[in-house]
């Protein structure tokens, strides 16, 4: 084969991926996808379809990953869409007593409007890395509208969350780690350090509760088994609440629960 023709091959090639990623845009608002502008992480989508209910439901994918959900409907605005969410918040509410709340990884924002919405104790900070993220959640998602009624409850800051956990002098009766890229957990979610550092940044009953997305089985579920590893080292009580228990080999949101004071049963 000719140099020329190689050329021109690579060439054809070149040509046809532009020609997709511009249409791309195009085709996916045809079934009612739109392509917004592109986050740290990977292409991020947005659309809606209903639930199993059949309410009306807003998504965020980004990189291939449904990373945050939001109904629509002005009396569910600030509701929880996801189980996992609504695990975290049966979390809290049972301890009682949690006034600062930090979560590492905004996202759609979905748990902190919540909280900022359902509770006037509470003082929400949330860190998300990427400000792209935190527009949309403002455009697309009632950020916007949370920060209004959060009438100062509610801090955003825009960071690397366990870097900026690293240099703050802060405590939190609850933290949050909510952050991930695609599928994948980011941070030191698994490691000593990771479990020392939260641990150093909780008061002295406080509650930690970690999104660990992954299976229950397999080689895939590494990362919850060395999560609850570290962690065990550093609190009293630790426990997963998995949300596809009855499927274990299937990806699913599991809450990691670790803390120094007793765990009550779900």
């Amino acid at each position: 084969m000719s140099v020329r023709l190689v050329l021109a091959i690579m060439a054809a090639v070149t040509i046809a991926e532009i020609v997709f990623y511009l249409a791309l845009p195009k085709l996916l608002s045809l079934r009612g996808v739109t392509v917004l502008r592109r986050s740290l992480t990977g292409m991020t989508l947005l659309f809606e379809t209903p639930d199993e209910d059949g309410t009306p439901v807003r998504l965020l994918n980004v990189d291939g990953t449904f990373q945050s959900a939001s109904y629509i409907s002005e009396d569910l605005w600030s509701e929880l869409v996801c189980v996992y969410h609504r695990t975290m918040v049966d979390q809290i509410d049972k301890m009682g007593d949690a006034k600062t709340v930090l979560v590492i990884g905004g996202g759609g924002y979905s748990l902190p409007k919540y909280l900022v919405t359902h509770t006037k104790r509470m003082r929400i900070c949330v860190v998300e890395i990427d400000p792209e993220m935190t527009e949309i959640a403002r455009k697309h998602f009632f950020l916007d509208r949370a920060e209004r009624l959060a009438e100062g409850r509610l801090e955003l800051v825009c960071a690397d969350g366990w870097q900026w956990l690293r240099e703050s002098g802060r405590t939190f009766d609850v933290i949050v780690n909510d952050a991930f890229s695609g599928s994948k957990p980011l941070g030191n979610l698994a490691t000593a350090e990771g479990a020392h550092l939260i641990s150093q940044h909780l008061t002295s009953n406080g509650l930690y509760l970690a999104n660990i997305r992954c299976p229950l089985e397999g080689r895939r579920a590494r990362v919850l088994e060395d999560t609850k590893e570290a962690f065990e080292a550093e609190f009293e009580n630790v426990r997963v609440i998995a949300e596809c228990g009855d499927t274990p080999r299937s990806l699913g949101n599991n809450v990691l629960v670790a803390t120094n004071r007793s765990i009550v049963s779900a």
